[in-house]
């Protein structure tokens, strides 16, 4: 008897073997068909699979249909220098196949983003006509209607079972709000795709190389940032003698979007844009917010200094960009990345702008915090009609595992070494991300430069370290990642941050409320043109206090109301 049950085991074994080398000669690469989850499957005297988890293969292949997207960077980037592969045939779809047994076909493509027009449409009439794939990629909007539908699976009991450690860990180590975005009356009804919001996180670019010609030190607080706007205005920091330059970059939307003064506003403690706690537990609007009063005081007397331009409230993004490019502007607020847009252009223009970042600063003695949203806008949901549901929690286990895990290949699925900067892991058609990424690979390089020796860095922080190299051996094109990521790097902020819990987190995570739904764009529009006019003058600043009872008047109460009863119901 046990001959027997060894010969049926080789011989499973041995078709096993017969069918992974008889695989596909054209695959783009031979790929690892284990994982440690796989390797502790059981195999019966039939062959069958006793044991269902997080990385069990499919016997038999099953076929899993999605929707999807060609942004502008897989198509003019990714796509042309990854000869051989396609978004229907590549290095994700293979691995998937390979190691899962999920055969992914796309129902449909269209070109631009997630929240674009034409995908929006799209799933506006596959929505309306019920002709849906087995995993939907959606917006928080269209998430809610098919909820309300009963369009979708209840993904709890998969989750549970399905979601490997990782996974887990990932979607919770932050909060239980990521997981709450997409949690309907207790079930889980979809996976965000976004799980770092520490991203997020804001800090003040300024010009270091007017600093210094104007022998001033950064800024400790508001006090210090307020003067070095009025000597940026008024102290001719660019030498060519005319009166054209300005302490802050302002649009015209003011706090909403690249350039906006989100930052400026958590000096004052004011924070526009989310929802925070009040003093007795429940959710309020930031902008709404009696410190933001006193933000809109400072920003009007900066105005009629003239330590803004005089015409923001008509500047969108691109035209406030070419003022920073013409080096009229020496203070920005922005993320991380800014250096790669819009401050790359004043760089490019002008080699000795060193726009350097700095931590967010106070008007008193609290610290001010950073404003951080987990970036919601795109979900994976599960068709009610799907006989696998289990596949989404698969697919996103083994992203995360050939990304980051214990058998990851990070320069094959997420950035090539050979082909820097090409992000192939685009090519996925789930793509979770791993929290505090990138400042872990910053600590790693800080970690590497105390020790002298960057030739342990392996992944993100080795191709990180190489574009760090790259611009201190002349390649000026890769600036942007020296500013973020060297040894003066904004990220050296971001662990502070990080370390004292710096960061002021949008505590409402759910899909728009159905008054929302009707009235917040609305809301936001009257915010916007009341704030510039009394930035600008046409408005006094008591505007702000008649604004604020409007604003509760015209649907904000009930907003409140609707937020405030999702608040309540979260673990």
């Amino acid at each position: 008897m046990k001959l027997k049950k060894m010969t049926a085991i080789f011989t499973v074994l041995l078709i096993l073997l017969v069918m992974i080398s008889a695989c596909d000669a054209g695959a783009i690469k031979e790929t690892n068909t284990t994982s440690p989850a796989i390797l502790s499957t059981e195999v019966s005297e039939d062959g069958s699979i006793q044991d269902d988890g997080p990385f069990t293969k499919y016997d038999t292949p099953i076929d899993i249909s999605f929707v999807r997207t060609l942004d502008e960077d897989t198509e003019s980037n990714i796509l042309p220098r990854t000869p051989g592969e396609t978004l229907e045939s590549n290095r994700w779809l293979t691995a998937y196949f390979e190691k899962l047994g999920i055969n992914i076909t796309y129902d449909w493509i269209v070109n631009g983003g997630y929240d674009s027009d034409p995908y929006i449409q799209k799933m506006n009439v596959a929505i309306a006509s019920g002709d849906l794939p087995d995993i939907i990629p959606v917006g928080p909007s269209h998430l809610k209607q098919m909820v309300d539908s009963s369009m979708l699976k209840n993904l709890s009991p998969y989750w549970d079972k399905y979601a490997s450690d990782m996974l887990k860990d990932i979607y919770t180590s932050q909060g239980e709000f990521i997981l709450g975005s997409s949690t309907f009356e207790g079930k889980l009804q979809a996976i965000t795709s976004f799980t770092d919001g520490y991203l997020d996180g804001l800090f003040i670019w300024i010009r270091a190389d007017w600093l210094r010609k104007l022998n001033l030190e950064p800024p400790e607080n508001m006090e210090d940032l307020l003067n070095i706007a009025r000597e940026f205005t008024e102290n001719d920091p660019d030498g060519n003698g005319l009166d054209d330059t300005y302490g802050f970059a302002v649009t015209k939307d003011l706090h909403d979007g690249v350039l906006g003064l989100e930052g400026f506003f958590s000096g004052f403690h004011a924070y526009p844009n989310i929802w925070v706690e009040d003093d007795s537990g429940k959710l309020v609007y930031g902008s709404v917010m009696p410190e933001m009063k006193k933000a809109l005081s400072v920003l009007a007397d900066m105005y009629q200094k003239g330590q803004i331009d005089k015409e923001f409230g008509m500047k969108d993004l691109s035209n406030v960009s070419e003022s920073l490019e013409d080096g009229k502007i020496g203070i920005e607020f922005g993320a991380q990345w800014n250096p790669m847009y819009p401050l790359i252009s004043s760089y490019n223009k002008d080699n000795e702008a060193d726009w350097t970042g700095y931590a967010l600063v106070s008007a008193d003695e609290k610290p001010a915090y950073s404003p951080s949203v987990f970036g919601m806008s795109l979900f994976y949901a599960v068709n009610a009609n799907c006989e696998y549901p289990e596949a989404l929690l698969k697919l996103l286990n083994m992203h995360v595992e050939l990304c980051w895990g214990e058998t990851s290949d990070f320069n094959y699925y997420y950035m090539p070494e050979e082909n820097e900067n090409v992000g192939v892991w685009k090519f996925s058609p789930v793509t979770p991300s791993l929290p505090l990424k990138n400042l872990k690979a910053f600590e790693k390089l800080e970690a590497a430069r105390a020790e002298g020796s960057f030739s342990h860095l392996t992944g993100e922080a080795a191709i990180i370290q190489r574009n760090v190299e790259a611009f201190q051996n002349g390649d000026l094109s890769q600036w942007g990642w020296f500013k973020i990521y060297g040894p003066d790097g904004v990220y050296k902020h971001a662990v502070k941050y990080n370390q004292n819990n710096l960061y002021m987190w949008d505590k409402y995570t759910g899909t728009p409320t159905p008054t929302m739904s009707i009235s917040m764009n609305t809301l936001k529009q009257i915010e916007r043109e009341v704030f510039v006019k009394i930035v600008m003058g046409s408005l006094e600043i008591d505007a702000f206090d008649e604004f604020v009872n409007d604003w509760y008047q015209v649907g904000g109460r009930k907003i409140t109301e609707e937020v405030n009863a999702w608040y309540s119901s979260q673990p």
